[in-house]
């Protein structure tokens, strides 16, 4: 590689499709592992639980537990008056995990590694959150940014820092995920570049034995941080949620 980087930049897997703008659409590297971590997903849940076996074999297991995880957190963050938008977040969840773990393999594509993909899943989150906010709550909605009980000269500075705390909100899940998965991923180039290096020095080669391990032990914690960043970011989205179900 000539850059850490390069892993991270998006290419043209097909001839432009239309121009918008004076901007090219094409079929994008980003595309492609999107398209693939949404079937993975699907098939998963599909073909696991196909059997619906009272003794669950080996994959319906694993999508029994990731089923129970979000609804733990759902119970646990969001409430029971959240229980419809169990779907959304499971969606959420299941679609970044596979995004992150395709990501660790061979030519694999970490697409949320690119802050614009995370950040179209906040806004789409917090658009619901709003939309559910005024539905369910009316203008009464806008009070989620004025605590009661508050001193009437506090009442302004409150509702601006109320405000810009809830706008942010879309911001620091899309940050917080993308630097995760770009830091991850640049230790293991700089191991594995270190033990390139050490190679191709020839007397130094049997120093390379020490980033390789390194390099390793980095392979199994990102594989780690993967399902990690999932569960946090479904967390935080079950949290801000409930904030439009029961205005806490």
């Amino acid at each position: 590689m000539s850059s850490f980087l390069e892993e991270f930049e998006i290419h043209s897997l097909s001839a432009p499709l239309l121009t918008l703008g004076g901007h090219t659409v094409s079929f994008t590297n980003s595309a492609l592992f999107m398209i693939l971590a949404v079937c993975m997903a699907s098939l998963l849940m599909i073909l696991a639980m196909r059997p619906r076996a009272v003794v669950p074999g080996r994959w319906q297991m694993v999508a029994e537990k990731l089923y129970d995880l979000v609804a733990d957190i759902m119970h646990s963050a969001a409430g029971e008056k959240a229980r419809p938008f169990f779907p959304f977040i499971f969606t959420i969840f299941i679609f970044i995990l596979f995004c992150n773990l395709f990501g660790m393999f061979p030519w694999g594509f970490a697409v949320t590694s690119q802050i614009i993909v995370n950040f179209a899943i906040a806004l789409t989150l917090f658009a619901i959150i709003i939309i559910t906010g005024f539905v369910r709550h009316g203008f009464h909605f806008l009070s989620l940014f004025l605590p009661a009980g508050l001193p009437k000269v506090m009442v302004l500075p409150m509702i601006v820092i109320e405000a810009f705390s809830f706008a942010v909100r879309p911001f620091s899940l899309s940050i917080r995920l993308f630097a995760n998965m770009l830091a991850g991923h640049i230790l293991l180039q700089v191991f594995a570049t270190l033990v390139g290096t050490l190679l191709a020095a020839g007397w130094l080669a049997g120093l390379s034995v020490l980033p390789m391990l390194a390099d390793l032990a980095i392979t199994a914690f990102e594989f780690f941080v993967a399902f990690l960043q999932a569960y946090i970011y479904a967390m935080l989205a079950a949290v801000y949620l409930r904030d439009a179900v029961e205005l806490h």
